[in-house]
C-alpha cells in the first residue's frame, strides 16, 4: 500500500511539474511576440510669465528709526517700479523681517567673553509678477538705478514660467505616442510581421530644460526656471503584440 501511495504522489508531482513548465514556456513565447518601443515628444517654447524679486534693508540702534528708514526705501522702490510702467497689482511687498545684530568678544581659549549689541537689522522683499516678460527683464537689469538713489537694493535673477503647461503636456504625450507607434510599425514591417494590439503603456517624467543648454535630465523630472527660452521633453513607452 505504501509503495502504491508513493507512486501516486510521484506521478502527481510529474504532472504538476509538466504543467508548470508548459505554462512558463507558453508565457515566454507570448512575451517574445511583443515589441517594446519608446517615443519622444519634444517642444521648444518661450516663457509667458516672469517673477522678479529683490530685497532691501536698514539698520539702526533704535528700532523705530530702522522702521522709518525702511519705510522710506519701500516708497522709493514702489515709485520707481510704477514709473517704469509696472502695475501696482503686480507689486507685492513681504512682511518685514528683523534681527538683533551682535558683535562677539572672545577669550584666549575661543569661548565667548562678551556680546555687544550693534543694532536692529530690518529686511524686506519686493516681488514683481507679470506676463510682460521682456519689460520686467529689462527693468531687472536697470535696478542699479535704485542703488544710485540711495536704496540698498539686492536684485535676484528673474524666474521664468509658462502658464499653459497642462495643454503643452497633453500635446506632447500625443506626439510621443504617435512617434512610438511609427517606430513599432517600422520594426514589425522590417521583421516581416504585423503590428497587433497595444498591450501596455508607460509615460516617462516631464522634463523642462533651457534651450541649447547642457542640463541633465532628472530621475524625478526637471523644471528649469532660469531660462526664458525652454525645451520640454517627455517619453512614452509602448508594448505591442506582434501578429
Amino acid at each position: 500500500m505504501k509503495t502504491n501511495a508513493n507512486a501516486i504522489i510521484i506521478a502527481l508531482a510529474v504532472i504538476i511539474a509538466a504543467y508548470l513548465f508548459s505554462n512558463a514556456f507558453q508565457n515566454r513565447n507570448q512575451s517574445a511576440d511583443t515589441i517594446s518601443v519608446t517615443g519622444l515628444g519634444k517642444k521648444d517654447f518661450v516663457s509667458d510669465l516672469i517673477v522678479w524679486s529683490g530685497s532691501f534693508s536698514k539698520k539702526s540702534m533704535i528700532l523705530k528709526d530702522a522702521y522709518a528708514a525702511l519705510d522710506s526705501d519701500r516708497e522709493k522702490i514702489k515709485s520707481y517700479l510704477l514709473s517704469k510702467g509696472i502695475q501696482s497689482s503686480e507689486i507685492v511687498f513681504s512682511a518685514v523681517n528683523f534681527n538683533k545684530d551682535f558683535d562677539f568678544v572672545y577669550n584666549e581659549n575661543g569661548s565667548t567673553k562678551q556680546q555687544i549689541f550693534t543694532g536692529f537689522n530690518l529686511t524686506q522683499t519686493v516681488t514683481v509678477q507679470s506676463k510682460d516678460v521682456n519689460k520686467i527683464e529689462d527693468i531687472s537689469r536697470q535696478s542699479s538705478e535704485l542703488i544710485n538713489s540711495g536704496v540698498e537694493f539686492y536684485s535676484n535673477p528673474p524666474e521664468y514660467y509658462y502658464t499653459k503647461l497642462a495643454e503643452l503636456k497633453i500635446k506632447m504625450i500625443a506626439e510621443a505616442t504617435k512617434d512610438a507607434r511609427v517606430r513599432a510599425k517600422s520594426i514589425a514591417k522590417n521583421a516581416g510581421a504585423g503590428l497587433g494590439s497595444l498591450k501596455k503603456s508607460d509615460m516617462g517624467v516631464f522634463q523642462i530644460t533651457g534651450q541649447n543648454s547642457s542640463e541633465d535630465f532628472s530621475y524625478g523630472g526637471s523644471f528649469n526656471t532660469i531660462s526664458k527660452n525652454k525645451t520640454a521633453n517627455i517619453t512614452v513607452k509602448l508594448v505591442y503584440q506582434v501578429d
